[in-house]
């Protein structure tokens, strides 16, 4: 009961937010609002910092970002401030990684597992979604951003489509950097999804099984929206020493970096911490060198 509690007024909090907004800029506690926008980053220096070279930066970063709801209970916050600050703490970093040199951002935003969780909280999360996204159109724009949505999305509510129909129209021919949104995502369903469109397309005569090779099973998964499906580094967060369901196949030699510190914690000096591992790894994909 005291869960379900929570939740009602978790999502009473996102309806409200945008005329709170200016109250809490103005009456908020010096503590919270401390806490939130502890190791916040404004970027603007174009050099990566000493010690970390640009021509060994990866192509692609994916992230799972872990510890949300933790994060919010520790600072005595809603669940849903928990989801706004991590939201938040993604944009942050994503334009940090443009800024040296890395092209594509992918983020596990909702796993297909996620729906599992109560109701209350996935409308929370669908809503602010939808919240943000819109809000972030024009952000995206001026700093020719593509963003892309990938998952099975059949659940996902039609306002909440409409939105992510309007944002990939509006970023599409943007080609220098790429952020990626799994909603609805499985890894699983991702390689399932490939197979059942290659037997598909075999039954019509448009492939034989001779043409089948990695090159064209990679043009069936979701990540053939970006230049580099394949992340190089995978960062999660919160403890937690897994990949949870995601990117199965393109995580096949990714380079995996776990950190203790929740989401909303991982901030700019974090995240060089997880480059400048990436920087020090020997990649040799299977092969002595």
């Amino acid at each position: 009961m005291l869960s379900l509690l929570c939740f009602l007024v978790s999502l009473l909090f996102l309806l409200l937010l945008p005329c709170l907004r200016p109250c809490f800029s103005a009456k908020g506690s010096l503590k919270d609002k401390k806490k939130i926008d502890e190791g916040t980053y404004v970027v603007g220096e174009e050099e990566p910092p000493k010690g970390l070279r640009r021509e060994l930066m990866p192509r692609h970063v994916a992230v799972i970002m872990d510890g949300n709801r933790r994060w919010a209970k520790q600072a005595g916050l809603l669940t849903s401030q928990g989801y706004e600050a991590g939201a938040k703490r993604l944009i942050e970093l994503a334009e940090l990684c443009f800024k040296l040199g890395i092209n594509t951002v992918s983020a596990f935003a909702f796993s297909t597992e996620n729906w599992g969780r109560h109701k209350i909280e996935v409308k929370c999360l669908m809503y602010l979604f939808q919240r943000y996204l819109k809000s972030k159109i024009q952000f995206f724009q001026s700093k020719e951003i593509r963003v892309s949505v990938i998952g099975n999305l059949a659940k996902i509510p039609e306002s909440l489509l409409g939105i992510i129909t309007e944002i990939e129209d509006a970023t599409k021919s943007y080609k220098k950097k790429h952020l990626i949104l799994a909603i609805d995502y499985s890894g699983r369903f991702d390689i399932l999804r490939a197979c059942k469109s290659i037997v598909k397309k075999s039954e019509h005569g448009l492939i034989r099984e001779k043409d089948v090779d990695e090159t064209l099973f990679e043009r069936e998964l979701q990540t053939k929206c970006t230049e580099f499906p394949s992340p190089d580094l995978l960062i999660r967060t919160s403890g937690e020493q897994r990949i949870s369901n995601f990117f199965l196949w393109q995580l096949a030699y990714t380079e995996l970096f776990f950190s203790p510190v929740l989401w909303p914690d991982f901030d700019k000096d974090k995240l060089l911490d997880a480059l400048a591992s990436y920087q020090h790894r020997e990649r040799r994909f299977g092969c002595q060198v």
